[in-house]
Protein backbone atom coordinates (compact mmCIF):
# COMPACT_ATOMS: atom_id res chain seq x y z
CA UNK A 1 0.00 0.00 0.00
CA UNK A 2 2.69 2.38 0.93
CA UNK A 3 4.85 1.95 -2.31
CA UNK A 4 1.73 2.72 -4.16
CA UNK A 5 1.54 5.63 -2.61
CA UNK A 6 5.26 6.42 -3.11
CA UNK A 7 4.65 5.82 -6.87
CA UNK A 8 1.83 8.17 -6.70
CA UNK A 9 3.09 10.95 -5.26
CA UNK A 10 6.54 10.72 -7.06
CA UNK A 11 4.63 10.39 -10.76
CA UNK A 12 1.90 13.17 -9.84
CA UNK A 13 5.91 16.06 -8.53
CA UNK A 14 7.86 14.31 -12.15
CA UNK A 15 4.68 15.43 -14.12
CA UNK A 16 4.48 19.01 -12.47
CA UNK A 17 7.76 19.49 -12.62
CA UNK A 18 8.26 23.94 -13.15
CA UNK A 19 12.08 24.22 -14.10
CA UNK A 20 11.13 28.40 -13.89
CA UNK A 21 10.08 27.59 -10.25
CA UNK A 22 13.23 25.30 -9.14
CA UNK A 23 15.02 28.03 -10.75
CA UNK A 24 12.88 30.34 -8.24
CA UNK A 25 13.48 28.25 -5.11
CA UNK A 26 17.32 27.82 -5.45
CA UNK A 27 18.63 31.32 -4.19
CA UNK A 28 16.69 30.37 -1.22
CA UNK A 29 19.02 27.36 -0.74
CA UNK A 30 22.82 27.75 0.04
CA UNK A 31 23.04 24.00 0.29
CA UNK A 32 21.16 23.25 -2.86
CA UNK A 33 17.49 22.81 -3.50
CA UNK A 34 16.36 19.08 -4.35
CA UNK A 35 12.76 20.03 -5.27
CA UNK A 36 10.53 19.65 -8.37
CA UNK A 37 9.19 23.10 -8.26
CA UNK A 38 5.55 22.35 -8.34
CA UNK A 39 2.92 25.65 -8.44
CA UNK A 40 1.76 25.92 -4.97
CA UNK A 41 -2.10 26.22 -5.79
CA UNK A 42 -1.77 22.29 -8.15
CA UNK A 43 0.36 21.05 -5.10
CA UNK A 44 -2.32 21.65 -2.77
CA UNK A 45 -5.20 20.67 -4.37
CA UNK A 46 -3.22 16.96 -5.48
CA UNK A 47 -2.79 16.82 -1.46
CA UNK A 48 -6.10 17.66 -0.92
CA UNK A 49 -7.52 14.83 -3.28
CA UNK A 50 -5.01 12.54 -1.56
CA UNK A 51 -6.30 13.19 1.65
CA UNK A 52 -10.00 12.53 0.94
CA UNK A 53 -9.00 9.84 -1.44
CA UNK A 54 -7.22 8.16 1.15
CA UNK A 55 -8.97 9.15 4.60
CA UNK A 56 -10.34 5.43 4.80
CA UNK A 57 -6.67 3.68 4.88
CA UNK A 58 -4.73 5.71 5.96
CA UNK A 59 -4.06 5.55 10.27
CA UNK A 60 -1.06 7.34 11.75
CA UNK A 61 1.22 4.57 11.44
CA UNK A 62 0.70 4.56 7.68
CA UNK A 63 1.19 8.23 7.74
CA UNK A 64 4.51 7.40 9.63
CA UNK A 65 5.70 4.71 7.21
CA UNK A 66 4.53 7.10 4.40
CA UNK A 67 6.75 10.03 5.97
CA UNK A 68 9.40 7.24 6.58
CA UNK A 69 9.95 6.19 2.96
CA UNK A 70 9.41 10.27 1.73
CA UNK A 71 12.17 11.50 3.66
CA UNK A 72 14.37 8.70 3.26
CA UNK A 73 14.21 8.68 -0.71
CA UNK A 74 12.10 11.45 -1.33
CA UNK A 75 12.81 14.72 -2.32
CA UNK A 76 12.05 18.18 -0.71
CA UNK A 77 8.29 18.68 -2.44
CA UNK A 78 7.81 15.05 -1.26
CA UNK A 79 8.56 15.44 2.25
CA UNK A 80 6.53 18.11 2.47
CA UNK A 81 3.52 15.98 1.07
CA UNK A 82 4.58 13.75 4.20
CA UNK A 83 4.12 16.61 6.71
CA UNK A 84 0.77 17.53 5.56
CA UNK A 85 -0.57 14.34 5.77
CA UNK A 86 0.90 12.99 9.14
CA UNK A 87 -0.30 16.94 10.87
CA UNK A 88 -3.99 15.19 10.27
CA UNK A 89 -3.41 12.64 12.70
CA UNK A 90 -3.22 15.21 15.78
CA UNK A 91 -5.63 13.34 17.55
CA UNK A 92 -3.26 9.97 17.80
CA UNK A 93 0.12 11.79 18.03
CA UNK A 94 2.24 10.17 21.02
CA UNK A 95 5.70 10.00 22.23
CA UNK A 96 6.04 7.59 19.38
CA UNK A 97 5.50 10.08 17.01
CA UNK A 98 8.08 12.56 18.38
CA UNK A 99 10.32 9.51 17.57
CA UNK A 100 9.85 8.72 14.70
CA UNK A 101 9.92 12.37 13.07
CA UNK A 102 13.27 12.77 14.93
CA UNK A 103 14.49 9.66 13.02
CA UNK A 104 13.65 12.20 9.80
CA UNK A 105 16.07 14.67 10.61
CA UNK A 106 18.46 11.65 10.58
CA UNK A 107 17.81 9.97 7.50
CA UNK A 108 16.16 12.96 5.07
CA UNK A 109 15.55 16.43 6.29
CA UNK A 110 18.24 18.68 4.76
CA UNK A 111 17.29 21.93 4.61
CA UNK A 112 15.92 25.45 6.93
CA UNK A 113 12.45 25.00 5.14
CA UNK A 114 11.64 21.64 5.46
CA UNK A 115 12.66 21.80 9.45
CA UNK A 116 10.62 24.76 10.04
CA UNK A 117 7.08 23.37 8.18
CA UNK A 118 8.06 20.48 10.38
CA UNK A 119 8.09 22.57 13.80
CA UNK A 120 4.79 24.73 12.44
CA UNK A 121 2.74 21.76 11.90
CA UNK A 122 4.06 18.72 14.13
CA UNK A 123 6.65 19.27 16.78
CA UNK A 124 4.68 22.68 18.26
CA UNK A 125 1.49 20.61 17.94
CA UNK A 126 3.34 17.61 20.26
CA UNK A 127 4.24 20.63 22.59
CA UNK A 128 0.68 22.50 22.47
CA UNK A 129 -0.96 19.22 23.20
CA UNK A 130 1.31 18.08 26.21
CA UNK A 131 2.35 15.08 24.29
CA UNK A 132 5.94 16.01 24.90
CA UNK A 133 7.35 18.55 27.08
CA UNK A 134 10.62 20.79 27.02
CA UNK A 135 12.84 18.17 28.46
CA UNK A 136 12.07 15.63 25.60
CA UNK A 137 12.96 18.15 23.16
CA UNK A 138 16.38 18.78 25.02
CA UNK A 139 17.51 15.70 23.61
CA UNK A 140 17.60 17.08 20.23
CA UNK A 141 20.48 19.47 21.49
CA UNK A 142 23.35 17.27 21.02
CA UNK A 143 22.43 15.97 17.67
CA UNK A 144 24.90 15.50 14.36
CA UNK A 145 22.05 17.32 12.77
CA UNK A 146 21.72 21.02 12.47
CA UNK A 147 18.03 20.77 11.27
CA UNK A 148 17.17 18.87 14.59
CA UNK A 149 19.08 21.31 16.55
CA UNK A 150 17.69 24.63 14.60
CA UNK A 151 14.28 22.71 15.37
CA UNK A 152 14.93 23.44 18.68
CA UNK A 153 14.67 26.90 18.87
CA UNK A 154 12.25 27.09 15.86
CA UNK A 155 9.92 24.82 17.64
CA UNK A 156 9.63 27.16 20.54
CA UNK A 157 8.96 30.06 18.23
CA UNK A 158 5.95 28.53 16.55
CA UNK A 159 4.52 27.13 20.33
CA UNK A 160 4.80 30.72 20.81
CA UNK A 161 2.50 31.71 18.00
CA UNK A 162 -0.30 29.16 19.50
CA UNK A 163 -0.05 29.64 23.04
CA UNK A 164 1.14 33.29 23.19
CA UNK A 165 2.47 32.60 26.55
CA UNK A 166 5.56 31.20 26.13
CA UNK A 167 7.43 32.22 29.14
CA UNK A 168 11.52 33.44 29.02
CA UNK A 169 13.28 31.44 31.85
CA UNK A 170 11.99 27.96 30.58
CA UNK A 171 12.81 28.80 27.07
CA UNK A 172 16.38 30.18 27.98
CA UNK A 173 17.17 26.80 29.69
CA UNK A 174 15.92 25.07 27.01
CA UNK A 175 18.39 26.81 23.92
CA UNK A 176 21.28 27.82 26.01
CA UNK A 177 23.34 24.54 25.66
CA UNK A 178 23.26 25.55 21.75
CA UNK A 179 24.25 29.11 22.15
CA UNK A 180 27.79 28.02 21.17
CA UNK A 181 26.50 25.84 17.92
CA UNK A 182 28.58 27.20 14.72
CA UNK A 183 25.45 26.63 12.68
CA UNK A 184 23.86 29.65 11.15
CA UNK A 185 20.81 28.31 10.88
CA UNK A 186 20.89 26.95 14.75
CA UNK A 187 22.31 30.97 15.17
CA UNK A 188 18.88 32.38 13.45
CA UNK A 189 16.64 29.87 15.25
CA UNK A 190 17.71 31.51 18.58
CA UNK A 191 18.03 34.87 17.63
CA UNK A 192 14.49 34.72 16.33
CA UNK A 193 13.07 32.84 19.20
CA UNK A 194 14.93 35.87 21.35
CA UNK A 195 13.38 38.34 19.41
CA UNK A 196 9.92 37.46 19.69
CA UNK A 197 10.63 36.85 23.66
CA UNK A 198 12.23 39.85 24.15
CA UNK A 199 9.35 42.04 23.02
CA UNK A 200 7.01 40.66 25.83
CA UNK A 201 9.87 40.24 28.39
CA UNK A 202 12.70 42.70 27.36
CA UNK A 203 14.69 42.68 30.88
CA UNK A 204 14.86 39.27 30.96
CA UNK A 205 15.99 38.70 27.60
CA UNK A 206 18.85 41.46 27.65
CA UNK A 207 20.53 40.31 30.84
CA UNK A 208 20.66 36.67 29.12
CA UNK A 209 22.15 38.52 25.69
CA UNK A 210 24.26 40.43 27.83
CA UNK A 211 25.62 37.24 29.36
CA UNK A 212 26.34 35.60 25.61
CA UNK A 213 27.07 38.79 24.18
CA UNK A 214 30.83 38.22 23.92
CA UNK A 215 30.93 34.43 23.41
CA UNK A 216 27.65 33.44 21.13
CA UNK A 217 27.68 33.59 17.47
CA UNK A 218 27.21 36.90 16.41
CA UNK A 219 23.99 35.89 13.89
CA UNK A 220 22.24 35.51 17.27
CA UNK A 221 22.68 38.42 17.85
CA UNK A 222 21.59 40.21 15.28
CA UNK A 223 18.84 38.67 14.78
CA UNK A 224 17.54 39.06 18.00
CA UNK A 225 18.03 42.59 18.97
CA UNK A 226 16.98 43.98 15.30
CA UNK A 227 13.70 45.21 16.74
CA UNK A 228 15.47 47.65 19.11
CA UNK A 229 16.62 51.01 18.42
CA UNK A 230 19.27 50.89 16.35
CA UNK A 231 21.36 53.16 18.81
CA UNK A 232 20.37 50.93 21.68
CA UNK A 233 21.32 47.61 20.26
CA UNK A 234 24.95 48.53 20.04
CA UNK A 235 25.12 47.64 23.95
CA UNK A 236 25.40 44.31 22.49
CA UNK A 237 27.91 44.39 20.14
CA UNK A 238 30.86 42.35 21.40
CA UNK A 239 33.45 43.78 23.47
CA UNK A 240 36.88 44.49 21.67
Amino acid sequence: MIDSKVKEIRDFCETNSNPDIIKKYQRYFKEGYDGYGIDDKIFKEQIDQWTEQWKDEMTIESYLSLGDELMKNGRFDEKHVAINFLKLSRQDFSKVTFNRIGNWFDCGINNWATTDVLCMSVLSILLFDKVINFNDLKTWIDSESEWKRRAVPVALVELDKLTKDLKPFESIELVEPLMLDNSEYVQKGIGTLLRGLWKKYPADIEIFLMKWKDKCGRLIIQYSTEKMDKEYRKKFRKSK
